[in-house]
C-alpha cells in the first residue's frame, strides 16, 4: 500500500494542521492533567470541529456527519493522535460508540445519541472490564436482573477512562444465568443513574484515566439494551476492532521522531552509531504499523473487519510505542524526565514515555492480541 493517501487526504491534513496550529497550545500535552484548563481546550476544539463539519467526517450525514470516507476519517484520527489527541474524552464516542449505536442501535437510540456525539457535547466512557474480566472479558459478572420491563444492575467495573466527566456509559452486562458470551448485554446508561458511584484510581497516567466504577440495583428500562438481550458479544467485538485501530499512536511516535530529530540535526552524527540505528529501526516499525492500520482501515471500509487485522495492527502500534520511546529518552537522556514548557518538546518526551508503559495492556493486552492472531494463523485449536 502506498502511504500517499492521495490530494484530498492531503488538502485535509492541511486543513487540520492548521487549525490546530491556531486552536491548540503549543506546549499542549492532552485533556487529562491536573489543570482544568487543558479539559476546556479539547471540549472547545470538539466543538470548532463539529461547526466545520471535521468531528464525525465519515459518519453519514442524516446522523450529523461530513458524509465521508474512512479514509478521511484516518487522516482526521491521525493528526489528532499525532498533536496530542485534542478532542480528549470525545475520543470513545466518536471512535466506536457511535459507530456502534450506528449499527446495533434502535432509531429512537440513533436519534437520542448520535446527534449529540457528533455536535461534541458529550462525553461516554466504556464499562467493560472488572475486577476478575479484564483480558478475560467473557467472564464479567455485572448482571442485570429483569425488572418488570426493565432491568436492575448490579456490579463492578475498573479501569475506566473518562468515568468521572462522563454523562453517559455502554456498558457490559449479563442477563440470566448463561456463562461465557451467553447472555452478555449490552446497555446504554446515564451516568447520573441513582445507583451510580464512581472511585478515581491514582496512577502514572495521570488524572481522569483510571476509575473504578459501582453499580448498585440500577434500574434502567428497556430502551436502554443496545442490540438485543442476550447479543452483546458481537457489539463487544465491533467496539474492541475499532478501539484497537482508533488508537493511532503510530502518527504521533512519527512526529515525535521527527521533531526531535529536526532539534537535534545539528548534532546527530554526534549521537552513537547504535542509537541512530535503533532511531532509524524505530521508523521502520512506525511505518510498518501504520500500514497495517490502513489495512485493518481498508477492511472497515468493504465490511466487517476480521479480529487477526486489527490485533495485528494493534500489537504493531504497540510495540512502535515503546521503541520510540526507548529511543527518544536515550537520545536526550537524563533530560527525558523533564517536564513543563523547558523540557525537551515541551515535555513530550516524559509524557509519551508514561503511556507507553501501559500500551500493552489497555485495550485488551498484548498477549490476548497475539493469541488472536496465534488462533487465525492455527485454527481453532491452537
Amino acid at each position: 500500500m502506498d502511504f500517499d493517501l492521495g490530494e484530498q487526504a492531503a488538502t485535509l491534513r492541511t486543513r487540520l494542521r492548521a487549525l490546530i496550529a491556531t486552536a491548540i497550545p503549543e506546549d499542549y500535552l492532552g485533556a487529562f492533567t491536573n489543570d482544568p484548563a487543558d479539559l476546556d481546550v479539547a471540549q472547545q476544539f470538539c466543538q470548532r470541529l463539529a461547526h466545520e463539519g471535521l468531528l464525525t467526517i465519515a459518519w453519514p450525514t442524516r446522523y450529523g456527519g461530513g458524509g465521508g470516507s474512512m479514509w478521511d476519517q484516518t487522516v482526521v484520527r491521525e493528526e489528532m493522535w499525532a498533536h496530542h489527541e485534542p478532542r480528549g474524552a470525545q475520543y470513545m464516542g466518536l471512535n466506536w460508540v457511535g459507530p456502534a449505536i450506528m449499527a446495533y442501535g434502535t432509531e429512537a437510540q440513533k436519534q437520542q445519541h448520535l446527534s449529540a456525539i457528533a455536535a461534541g457535547t458529550v462525553i461516554w466512557c466504556q464499562g467493560f472490564s472488572e475486577p476478575d474480566a479484564g483480558s478475560d472479558l467473557a467472564s464479567l459478572t455485572t448482571r442485570a436482573s429483569v425488572d418488570g420491563d426493565g432491568y436492575r444492575i448490579s456490579g463492578q467495573k475498573i479501569w475506566t477512562s473518562y468515568a468521572g466527566m462522563a454523562q453517559w456509559c455502554v456498558l457490559a452486562a449479563r442477563v440470566g444465568s448463561g456463562e461465557r458470551h451467553e447472555g452478555i448485554t449490552m446497555f446504554l446508561l446515564p451516568m447520573d443513574a441513582p445507583g451510580i458511584t464512581v472511585r478515581p484510581i491514582r496512577s502514572m497516567l495521570g488524572y481522569h484515566h483510571l476509575n473504578e466504577v459501582f453499580f448498585d440495583d440500577v434500574a434502567v428500562g428497556p430502551d436502554a439494551v443496545l442490540g438485543g438481550v442476550g447479543e452483546g458479544w458481537a457489539v463487544i467485538r465491533q467496539a474492541l476492532a475499532h478501539e484497537r485501530v482508533g488508537i493511532a499512536r503510530y502518527a504521533r511516535c512519527e512526529r515525535l521522531l521527527s521533531a526531535l530529530g529536526a532539534a537535534l540535526a545539528p548534532h546527530w552524527h554526534d549521537l552513537p552509531a547504535s542509537l541512530q540505528g535503533q532511531w532509524a529501526k524505530a521508523l521502520v516499525q512506525v511505518r510498518v504499523a501504520r500500514l497495517l492500520a490502513y489495512r485493518t482501515v481498508h477492511a472497515q471500509a468493504t465490511g466487517e473487519v476480521p479480529d487477526v487485522l486489527a490485533s495485528s495492527a494493534r500489537i504493531a502500534v504497540t510495540q512502535c510505542d515503546q521503541a520510540v520511546a526507548e529511543v527518544l529518552c536515550q537520545a536526550v537522556e537524563e533530560r527525558a524526565l523533564e517536564a513543563g514548557p523547558t523540557a525537551p518538546l515541551y515535555g513530550a518526551i516524559e509524557d509519551h514515555w508514561r503511556y507507553a508503559q501501559a500500551a500493552t495492556v489497555a485495550s485488551g493486552t498484548i498477549e490476548v492480541q497475539r493469541m488472536i492472531v496465534a488462533k487465525a494463523l492455527l485454527g481453532p485449536r491452537a
